[in-house]
């Protein structure tokens, strides 16, 4: 590594390089609040300049850590990169079109994403989320049978009770879902124990199912998958501090092995 690549790699390493790119991107999300009042023009060519200045700084910023990265074509490897590099690259163009504004708006908004790609702890915990999903399809699947057999009951028993609830399976499983995150979900059920005493056992069943067992599955997975990568970390942290794959026990004991004899020889000799 030269001079010019290791000063480079100094400063995106700098924890005050990094304390100063996470408060300009907070800065960036507290522009994109203060542009959705109405305020005076000359305050507002203030925060266009601002603005500007913040779009150079990510350019700057994704520069140094661009010419610190000892090899080059793996920095384009990441996808928080490839992410950073299209962000700060899309601000740069100039949108001036009225059809556009939406999309540098847009462009302004997901600027504040790039705190996921700055700080490590929440690149772990979307990377986590991101390996948690296949898992999480076949509990979502699982759910959406449950939602629709109970909203095929609902319809069939409560249809005539409350139409505007559940007048057709669509109605009835918007309905579910409003059960499900208990807004005011007891007003639903009186109206039917009205009719139906039992229909409680409906209710709670549903809850129980739903609200509370697969949502410790759904965590169960997430805190599993998060354990996954914190090891994964961890071995990945090591691997790099001993220049290779941490040796096993095995292989300890093969090296010692080795010593011993080598040391009896000399001894002998």
């Amino acid at each position: 590594m030269n001079k010019f690549q290791s000063f480079f790699d100094n400063v995106r390493s700098n924890r005050v390089f990094e304390s100063i790119v996470i408060l300009v991107i907070v800065s960036s999300a507290v522009m994109v609040g203060i542009n959705s009042y109405d305020l005076d023009p000359r305050l507002l060519s203030i925060i266009f300049v601002f603005d500007f200045g913040i779009t150079l700084f990510f350019l700057v910023e994704l520069t140094v850590r661009f010419l610190g990265e000892p090899n080059k074509r793996e920095f384009f490897k990441s996808g928080w990169n490839i992410f950073d590099t299209m962000i700060v690259s899309i601000s740069l163009i100039p949108i001036d079109e009225s059809e556009l504004v939406f999309l540098g708006r847009l462009i302004r908004i997901f600027r504040v994403l790039r705190m996921i790609s700055i700080i490590p702890e929440l690149r772990l915990l979307v990377n986590s989320l991101l390996r948690a999903l296949p898992q999480l399809g076949y509990v979502a699947l699982l759910m959406f049978i449950i939602f629709y057999i109970y909203a095929a009951i609902g319809n069939s028993l409560f249809q005539e009770i409350d139409p505007t609830l559940w007048g057709n399976i669509a109605i009835s499983l918007l309905t579910l879902f409003r059960v499900m995150t208990f807004e005011d979900w007891t007003d639903v059920m009186y109206a039917t124990q009205a009719v139906y005493w039992w229909s409680w056992v409906y209710y709670l069943s549903f809850i129980f199912l739903t609200a509370f067992a697969f949502l410790n599955m759904i965590i169960g997975i997430v805190v599993k998958v998060l354990e996954e990568e914190h090891r994964a970390e961890e071995a990945a942290a090591k691997e790099s501090e001993f220049g290779g794959p941490e040796p096993t026990l095995y292989e300890i004991k093969q090296q010692l092995d080795d010593l011993r004899d080598l040391l009896n020889k000399k001894t002998v000799s």
